[in-house]
C-alpha cells in the first residue's frame, strides 16, 4: 500500500505484489515492477486481467528487447514498422541491427557494413585510375615504338607503284603513333584526371561522416550503462525499503517511522535517478537514430554517384577507343588505296624507259 500523490486518489491504492509507485522529478507518478524491472505510466491492476481503472489503458511503449545497447520493439507485441522508402531498399531502412562477424566472435554494427562498402568502393576507384594510367602508358610507349619504327630505312629502295604503298605503310606508322598520343592524352585529361580529383572529394565526404555516428553509438552505450546502473541500485534500494519495512511490521527491529520513511525517500531518489537516465538514453539514441538516417542516405547518395561518374567515363572510354579505332582506320586507307594501284606492268614499263640500253638485238654473226 502506497499513499496516494496529492490530487489523484482519495483512499489507499493497493498495488499487485511485486509493484512500487515514485514520483518523476515533474510530479508524474509511476510503477516499478521490483521482479522484471518494468515501468509504466499506468497503475498495475491488482487482479490479474481487470485493468486498473475503467477505459484506462497502457501508454508505455510495447515490450522492447535491448541488443548491444539498442532498444528494439519485440516482434511478437508490436505491428511491423513500415520502411521509410519502401520501395528502394534504402540504406536506411535494413542496417540498424548489428551482424555477427564471420572471422570472430563479436559483432560488426550495420552502420559499419556500409563504411566498409564505402571504402571499398573508394579503393575500386583507386584501382580503376591506376588500370588507366597503365592504358595510357602502353599507349605512350606503343606510340614511341611506332614513330621510331616508321624512321627505319629498311626496303627504302623498293621502286615504282610498289615502293610508293611500302612509303606509305611507314607514314600511316607515323600518322598512327600520333592518334596514340592524342589517344592516351585525353585519356589523362578526360578519364583518369576526372577520376582521381573525384576520388580525393570522395574521400573528404566520407570522412565527415566516418567517426560522427561511431562516437554517437559509443554515447549511447554509455547512457545504457548508466540505465543498468540506475536499475540495480533502485533494485537495491527496494529491497532495502521492503526489509525495513517487513522488519518494523513483524517487530524484530526498533526501526522508527522516520527511518522508513528515509528509506522511502532514497528509493523514490532512485526511481527518479532511473527515469532519468533512461530519459538521457532516449534523447541518446533519438540523435543516433537522426544521425543514421540522415548519414546512411548521405552514404546512398556518394555512392549513386561515384557509380555514376564512373559510368560516365568509362562511356567516354569507349567513345575515345571507338574514336582511335577510326583515326586508325584513316591512316591506313592511303595504303589501301595505293595498294589497289600497284601495277607490276606499269611499273615495268616506268623502270625500262628510264633504265633501258638499247633495243637493238644481237644477230648472227656473216662470214
Amino acid at each position: 500500500m502506497v499513499p496516494p500523490p496529492p490530487g489523484e486518489e482519495s483512499q489507499t491504492v493497493i498495488l499487485p505484489p511485486g509493484w512500487q509507485s515514485y514520483l518523476s522529478p515533474q510530479g508524474r507518478r509511476y510503477y516499478v515492477n521490483t521482479t522484471t524491472n518494468e515501468t509504466t505510466w499506468e497503475r498495475p491492476s491488482s487482479t490479474p486481467g481487470i485493468p486498473a481503472s475503467p477505459g484506462s489503458h497502457r501508454s508505455s511503449l510495447p515490450p522492447t528487447g535491448t541488443i548491444n545497447c539498442v532498444t528494439f520493439p519485440h516482434p511478437d507485441t508490436m505491428p511491423e514498422q513500415q520502411l521509410l522508402k519502401p520501395t528502394e531498399w534504402s540504406y536506411c531502412d535494413y542496417f540498424w541491427a548489428d551482424k555477427k562477424d564471420p572471422q570472430g566472435n563479436g559483432t560488426v554494427a550495420g552502420f559499419e557494413l556500409l563504411l566498409q562498402k564505402q571504402l571499398k568502393g573508394k579503393q575500386m576507384q583507386k584501382e580503376m585510375s591506376e588500370f588507366i594510367r597503365e592504358r595510357i602508358k602502353i599507349e605512350e610507349d606503343y606510340a614511341k615504338n611506332l614513330a621510331k619504327l616508321s624512321q627505319n630505312s629498311l626496303a627504302s629502295q623498293e621502286e615504282g607503284s610498289l615502293g610508293e604503298a611500302w612509303a606509305q605503310v611507314k607514314k600511316s606508322l607515323a600518322d598512327e603513333a600520333e592518334v596514340h598520343l592524342k589517344f592516351s592524352a585525353k585519356l589523362h585529361s578526360e578519364v583518369e584526371k576526372p577520376l582521381m580529383n573525384f576520388r580525393e572529394n570522395f574521400k573528404k565526404d566520407m570522412k565527415k561522416c566516418d567517426h560522427h555516428i561511431a562516437d554517437l553509438r559509443k554515447q549511447l552505450a554509455s547512457r545504457y550503462a548508466s540505465v543498468e546502473k540506475a536499475r540495480k541500485a533502485l533494485t537495491e534500494r527496494q529491497r532495502d525499503l521492503e526489509m525495513k519495512t517487513q522488519q518494523l511490521e513483524i517487530k524484530l527491529s526498533n526501526k522508527t517511522e522516520e527511518d522508513i520513511k528515509k528509506a522511502r525517500r532514497k528509493s523514490t531518489q532512485a526511481g527518479d535517478d532511473l527515469m532519468r537516465c533512461v530519459d538521457l538514453y532516449n534523447q541518446a539514441q533519438s540523435k543516433w537514430f537522426e544521425e543514421m538516417v540522415t548519414t546512411t542516405l548521405e552514404l546512398e547518395r556518394l555512392e549513386v554517384e561515384r557509380v555514376e561518374m564512373i559510368r560516365q567515363h568509362l562511356c567516354q572510354y569507349t567513345q575515345l577507343r571507338h574514336e582511335t579505332d577510326m583515326f586508325n582506320q584513316s591512316t591506313v586507307e592511303p595504303v589501301d588505296q595505293l595498294l589497289r594501284k600497284v601495277d607490276p606492268a606499269k611499273d615495268r614499263e616506268l623502270w625500262v624507259r628510264e633504265h633501258k640500253t638499247g633495243n637493238i638485238r644481237p644477230v648472227d654473226m656473216e662470214i
